[in-house]
């Protein structure tokens, strides 16, 4: 397979990059960064051999099977069509893209035309996700019944990329952080988010930026009537930055015990109904790899956390962002 890359305007995009680079049976066929800076950035800093600057002459010129988009939030979700409508598959760093109306059109695109859809949500395979998700599988902690995670990042004002902060080209900070902690939860539970009950985003410790909404908070339900209540604002010290005990920490209780775990923890706390002390259970080997489940729907096989679920996921997190938008 051959692909070819569109924008290295965040850093999560050259993991599919070096993937694909090691991959026998993959090539990279050519990699575009419209925007000079960031282009001489993606050579120095990550190694990558930008072949063009524009992306209607890589459409026009290039042979390939795979668009990777990793451009600024707000015109993935174009890219993504223009490489639909040309008849590439698409796999996007998340978000893939900022509106409701633009997800409609991929999600049209993609079925019409017979092609793959794939997200970076590496999340969903980190060992004590995987490690939850067989707890609640077994039974141990009965039916699930409230869950509350933190997905909280830094700001990073002056060093995270300026384009963040420009309007228009970072999409709502629900839809930048909380697909993560969504896609979890319903790999983990098994059960469907059906009820999208409020968010709220306002500006807090962003005083640069003053239009920029940094925090943000969202409830919603699954379909058994489990309460979700998330916080995935930019809140977390600067200092320590991603590497905190509270980094994507997720409490979920069931009808038999609570369990907690975060993105650092080795392995998850389980306390059950009458045990006189909490287990730390071991994280697992995670079984649902992004790059894997979008190689194989392009060779046909469907798969349950493939490009359906991704545009439904992503569909939830931009209807969050939207209600919050509107308040």
């Amino acid at each position: 397979m051959k692909a070819a890359f569109i924008g290295f305007r965040h850093g999560h995009i050259v993991g599919l990059y070096n993937r694909l680079k090691d991959d026998p049976q993959c090539e990279i066929a050519a990699a575009c960064e419209e925007d000079p800076k960031a282009a001489a950035e993606a050579k120095e800093n990550w190694g990558v051999d930008i072949t063009h600057s524009s992306f209607s002459d890589l459409l026009a010129d290039t042979d390939f099977d795979i668009l990777a988009i990793g451009d600024y939030f707000g015109i993935r979700g174009s890219r993504a069509i223009a490489g639909l409508k040309a008849g590439k598959h698409v796999i996007a760093d998340k978000p893939l893209c900022t509106s409701p109306e633009e997800l409609a059109e991929i999600r049209s695109l993609a079925s019409e035309k017979k092609l793959a859809v794939g997200l970076m949500l590496d999340f969903r395979n980190h060992g004590n996700v995987a490690a939850a998700k067989e707890i609640i599988d077994s039974g141990r902690l009965g039916e699930i019944h409230a869950i509350q995670f933190g997905g909280q990042h830094p700001l990073s004002y002056g060093t995270r990329a300026a384009w963040y902060f420009e309007d228009g080209k970072q999409g709502g900070t629900i839809n930048d952080i909380a697909i993560h902690g969504l896609d979890a939860i319903e790999y983990m539970t098994g059960h469907a988010i059906t009820e999208l009950t409020a968010a709220r985003t306002w500006n807090a410790f962003a005083d640069q930026a003053p239009k920029f909404m940094d925090a943000a908070q969202i409830m919603f339900a699954l379909d058994n009537h489990c309460g979700v209540i998330a916080d995935v604002s930019y809140f977390a010290p600067e200092k320590c930055g991603f590497n905190n005990p509270f980094y994507w920490r997720f409490t979920i209780w069931g009808r038999k015990g609570v369990m907690e775990f975060n993105y650092f923890d080795d392995g998850v706390k389980l306390c059950l109904s009458g045990a006189k002390e909490p287990e730390f259970i071991e994280p697992a080997r995670g079984k649902s790899d992004y790059l894997t489940i979008f190689m194989n729907e392009i060779a046909g096989k469907e798969e349950p956390f493939g490009g359906k679920h991704i545009m439904d996921i992503t569909e939830k997190t931009l209807l969050l962002q939207r209600k919050a938008d509107r308040q």
